[in-house]
């Protein structure tokens, strides 16, 4: 636990809010799956500013009175080990245009609990995670009254790009996976070795009506698993690729997919850039998510992912 405190603080610490408002939310456990915990993210009238909790500083403005309604909303998936604040200015930049965000920690696969990461019920269970988000948000979150439910978008890195692939119709081929697994000891291609595959049904949402798809794992995705998507999508890929996602799979998604979409490949960028900046201690822990090619620059590559994302939201859903 006090690791996981230490990367939320140095995470939070990254950038600075903008005068977003933030909470912390807990979907409570139902029969779908355990109580899920994270964030949310929305517009504030209050002046920028940060919020003490322990020895955690985390940027805008807690709790701070939601300002508008009919808000648009965009739920986020963080990818293979990650947390709620890995796309934090993805969020305060969502908020401050007069969006509400939300994100959560996927169980078992977050940075303070891994204990399913290498197992394929995490590739079910992500999908459902967001769905129970969603529904947490439109109906009981204290954004609920300010949501507009017919203008929900998601925005997904990694694990969480195949989350949103998944979300927004596209199934995966299990069957594919057994010629990437020839060379690997891990438990997941053991599980596909013995043809372990999962049973249950996936979960798709069609009130999710734009994604943006950030360097996706999508090894198991099929032109033909790609053909159910109908909503618009902004994909995005690193031209270097890391952590399993190569420019190839996240190529392969672009020729697949049947709707007409932004691709952005964004040059000398390694898998982790599109993670929120590390501040100085954070990349001293973390090199391996911290780390960039020589001369990619990560603070100015966000300011311009920050302000394409958000203009593709704002094509789908207005805003202010």
């Amino acid at each position: 636990m006090r690791g996981f405190l230490i990367t939320l603080a140095l995470l939070f610490t990254a950038t600075l809010a903008q005068g977003a408002g933030f909470r912390f939310i807990e979907v409570p456990a139902d029969g779908e799956g355990p109580a899920l915990k994270g964030a949310m993210w929305s517009p504030c009238s209050g002046a920028p500013g940060t919020v003490d909790i322990g020895n955690i500083t985390l940027p805008g403005v807690k709790d701070c009175a939601i300002g508008g309604k009919n808000l648009p909303l965009v739920v986020i998936s963080h990818g293979r080990g990650g947390t709620f604040v890995g796309h934090h200015d993805i969020g305060e930049t969502l908020a401050d245009a007069g969006f509400v965000a939300a994100a959560i920690n996927h169980p078992g696969d977050t940075v303070s609990d891994l204990s399913r990461s290498d197992d394929l019920s995490v590739f079910i269970e992500r999908p459902t995670d967001i769905k129970r988000l969603v529904d947490f948000m439109i109906s009981a979150s204290p954004a609920a009254s300010r949501i507009d439910p017919d203008r929900i978008g998601f925005f997904g890195f990694s694990r969480g790009g195949y989350t949103g692939l998944v979300l927004v119709g596209a199934n995966p081929d299990w069957t594919r996976a057994a010629d990437l697994c020839e060379q690997s000891s891990s438990h997941i291609c053991d599980q596909i070795r013995g043809k372990e595959y999962p049973t249950q049904p996936l979960t798709h949402d069609p009130r999710i009506k734009a994604a943006v798809i950030v360097d996706p794992l999508a090894l198991l995705f099929t032109a033909d698993s790609l053909q159910a998507i109908k909503v618009p999508i902004q994909l995005w890929a690193s031209e270097l690729g890391g952590d399993g996602v190569t420019p190839h799979m996240v190529a392969a998604v672009d020729s697949g997919l049947p709707v007409k979409h932004e691709y952005h490949v964004v040059a000398n960028s390694r898998h982790f850039a599109f993670l929120a900046p590390c501040p100085p201690p954070l990349a001293t822990a973390r090199p391996e998510i911290c780390t960039d090619a020589p001369g990619f620059d990560r603070g100015a590559f966000h300011q311009q992912l920050d302000v394409d994302v958000l203009a593709f939201f704002r094509a789908q859903f207005g805003g202010r």
